[in-house]
């Protein structure tokens, strides 16, 4: 069983994109998974983005993120949910301006493919769970001109 409080974690946050946001997957199968994250204090968070495929809902389990979206930024409490939809509308970023650890959890769809967009760069990424014609899952990014 897996618990949203548990401090065991898949990921420390040490991937650049990941910008120090730890995580750790906690439930998954063929067409929706679930999974939780901690935001360290003073913490900008995993960059703005929107997918084409997943659609997502977030919780948040503990602490005040602050949350972008194309309507501008909001701070949430705990306890509250928002969903974000596929394409440009459901573009999102939570970051944690406090003093205090976050902790929110994400659910999702898991189409694949999927492609995300990162309008602050103009990057593209795009993966699959299937494999590539090299043998590993796809992934790939770029930026679009």
């Amino acid at each position: 069983m897996a618990n949203v409080f548990d401090d065991t974690w898949d990921s420390d946050g040490s991937e650049p994109w990941q910008n120090g946001t730890k995580s750790r997957r906690l439930v998954g199968g063929v067409r929706a998974g679930m999974s939780v994250y901690e935001l360290p204090p003073g913490s900008v968070g995993p960059p703005y983005h929107f997918h084409h495929g997943h659609e997502e809902i977030v919780v948040v389990i503990s602490g005040n993120p602050r949350l972008r979206t194309p309507a501008g930024e909001r701070d949430l409490v705990a306890g509250e949910v928002v969903h974000f939809e596929c394409g440009a509308a459901g573009a999102h970023k939570l970051s944690n301006p406090t003093a205090d650890a976050v902790r929110y959890a994400v659910m999702s769809n898991l189409e694949s493919p999927d492609a995300v967009e990162y309008p602050d760069t103009g990057e593209l990424s795009v993966m699959a769970r299937t494999d590539s014609q090299l043998g590993t899952p796809l992934w790939h990014m770029r930026t679009i001109d």
